[in-house]
């Protein structure tokens, strides 16, 4: 399931562990400022029509809408597909790497989300950066 994302803002996989999000649901925004998900504090993801889109559980485990697993998060932030491939990486500073330690991605401490190039492609304010950053490895 894994593949490197068009650099457009479908939807920010921001899956969280349920202990890091609030009780209500953040927005995930695009460059344009338009909803295009909700994280609950459950770990299930709705996409901008609530529509359920995918899970994130505990450990880590990241599963579709219908609970089918397609990756994991590490807590050493490494992202692993659902064959456990390290598929990328997820620094402390933001910085996300594909498996080659290309970077392909951003995400800043205000919550905007930049491609390879510095261009913002979305905002997911007060959601941590090693959740956004999913994102550039996962789709939905």
């Amino acid at each position: 399931m894994y593949r490197h994302l068009p650099l457009t803002f479908f939807v920010i996989l921001a899956f969280l562990l349920c202990r890091c999000c609030p009780a209500s649901a953040q927005k995930i925004q695009d460059g344009s400022y338009r909803t295009v998900a909700y994280v609950h504090s459950d770990g299930r993801i709705q996409d901008g029509s609530y529509r359920t889109v995918g899970h994130i559980k505990s450990d880590g485990k990241i599963q579709d809408a219908s609970y089918r697993t397609i990756g994991y998060l590490k807590s050493d932030g490494r992202v692993q597909d659902e064959s456990y491939r390290t598929v990328g990486y997820i620094k402390d500073d933001g910085k996300v790497q594909d498996s080659s330690y290309r970077t392909i991605g951003y995400v800043k401490d205000d919550g905007s989300v930049q491609d390879s190039s510095y261009r913002v492609i979305g905002y997911a304010k007060d959601i941590p950066m090693q959740w956004t950053a999913l994102y550039f490895f996962f789709q939905l």
